[in-house]
């Protein structure tokens, strides 16, 4: 407005007006692979960023499929995939394109306004995941009376954002249940002189969930946890699988439960079906809500939609959280709630600036209209096998000895050393191949979803050839 009036007013020159009827053209600085070295990156980011993670001096400049290349163009098969996030691979025509196009249009419009494309995704979610499990019943599954749909979905941008909401959304749910006096008279009655006694939140030992203050409160690891205590009151820790415990940590001044049904960053640890069956019937029982975190187990990475529906029904959660290969690299989380917990949140009680952006939202359509199909489900349950069987013939010398297990799903597998592993990722890393560590001393392989059989049989034979070479040494990790 200011422009237009300055440039009709006749107080400024033509060259002005002209400029000002043009508007503000922006330019992009132009950086490519080619014009910066990788220690030029390096010395950049410890001049300019803080430092708070340990990488090796490396710098990744693109990719392709299951592979990325340093800006010395080396070569890596990437086992590592973002840490379980480019489930469609690096480069990725499709998305590219879909990206393209989105953001030549409208990336972002904040929720004061609708758009296209977070409601379509949230359907997609919703269906994709009743179709996969079709005789679920319970929790998410659960069909309201109304014949509405049995979940809904809340967009974050993150992993940690969606575990978050989640615990807010149980809190809530705490104070309803404390206040419908529906557990009996004598707590009933305790709990409606004071709901705000229902807000305990029980997780797991080798848990993760996040680093934000609500997720790192029940990310029960003291490395992660001790430089910024206190924490947020009222979350309680007990051991993963120890389905006998599950009635003295989880009582009625409980509002929810949160677990991983696979531990990623914890070791690769599956929870077992009695274990996941007792915390779903306590939870039952108590009027608390039982939380799955899916952001890395999810989404395919189990060879099932879901980690989840690998159990039986009576596993079921109240709400799931998901984020990681959602969108194939583009920010975004969600959670999955189900219509009991739904019902209860009212407008302006939760929100965000970015989740949702019509973006991140449709190329979270792409990512799950491959993700849920069921050959490349099928896909990622073969090659899992195959990863499976080439890493216990490899290594079979190594098994009760240097290596302590094998283990896992899908594409979400875990060797498990006897010690840190970190020398052989180091050396997988110098002969080509890329490798996360994990919890109790783990080497996690977590490659793209749609990666090739003949990149799983590449990959093992590496890794087979990085034990057998550092242990001949006499080298014990």
């Amino acid at each position: 407005m200011f422009a237009r009036l300055l440039a009709t007013s006749g107080r400024c020159s033509p060259s002005m007006r002209t400029a000002l009827s043009r508007g503000y053209r922006t330019t992009s600085p132009r950086l490519s692979a080619a014009s910066v070295s990788g220690g030029q990156v390096i010395s950049n980011a410890g001049k300019y960023t803080m430092n708070t993670y340990a990488r090796p001096s490396l710098v990744l400049s693109h990719g392709k499929g299951s592979y990325v290349y340093d800006t010395d163009g080396k070569e890596y098969l990437d086992f590592t995939a973002g840490i379980s996030v480019m489930a469609l691979g690096h480069g990725n025509s499709e998305i590219a394109a879909v990206i393209s196009d989105q953001a030549s249009k409208l990336v972002h419009c904040s929720n004061l306004y609708h758009n296209i494309w977070a409601p379509q995704l949230a359907s997609d979610i919703v269906e994709a995941t009743v179709a996969a499990y079709p005789h679920g019943t319970q929790g998410i599954y659960a069909k309201p009376a109304s014949g509405k749909s049995p979940a809904r979905v809340f967009f974050s941008n993150s992993g940690t954002e969606a575990n978050e909401g989640a615990l807010k959304f149980a809190r809530k749910y705490g104070k309803h249940v404390a206040e419908s006096g529906v557990l009996g008279k004598g707590t009933s009655e305790a709990l409606r002189g004071d709901p705000n006694l229902k807000c305990n939140i029980v997780s797991f030992t080798n848990g993760f969930h996040g680093r934000t203050m609500g997720a790192l409160s029940v990310t029960a690891n003291p490395k992660y946890q001790k430089p910024f205590t206190p924490l947020i009151p009222g979350v309680q820790t007990a051991q993963f699988n120890a389905s006998n415990q599950v009635g003295a940590f989880v009582d009625e001044r409980t509002c929810a439960v949160i677990v991983e049904p696979i531990q990623g960053e914890g070791g690769i640890h599956a929870a077992q079906v009695d274990f996941l069956r007792a915390l779903r019937q306590r939870c039952d029982q108590v009027g608390a809500l039982l939380i799955y975190d899916e952001i890395q187990c999810g989404l395919g990475r189990s060879g099932k939609l879901w980690a989840h529906q690998m159990y039986p029904e009576d596993c079921s959660p109240d709400m799931l959280t998901m984020a990681k290969p959602l969108a194939n690299g583009i920010p975004i989380g969600a959670i999955l709630v189900s219509d009991k917990v739904a019902e209860l949140i009212k407008v302006g009680e939760h929100g965000t600036t970015f989740g949702g952006n019509p973006l991140a939202c449709r190329v979270g359509c792409t990512v799950l209209g491959h993700i849920a199909k069921p050959e490349f489900l099928k896909h990622v349950q073969e090659a899992g096998v195959l990863l499976e069987q080439e890493l216990q013939q490899a290594l079979a010398p190594f098994v009760g000895k240097q290596v302590v297990e094998l283990r896992g799903d899908g594409l979400l597998r875990g060797i498990q050393f006897s010690s840190d592993p970190t020398p052989i990722i180091d050396l997988a890393r110098d002969r080509g191949l890329l490798l996360v560590g994990a919890g109790s001393n783990t080497v996690r392989l977590v490659p793209p979803l749609n990666i090739s059989f003949a990149d799983i049989k590449r990959g093992a034979s590496i890794i087979a050839d990085c034990v057998n070479s550092h242990f001949s040494r006499g080298q014990h990790p």
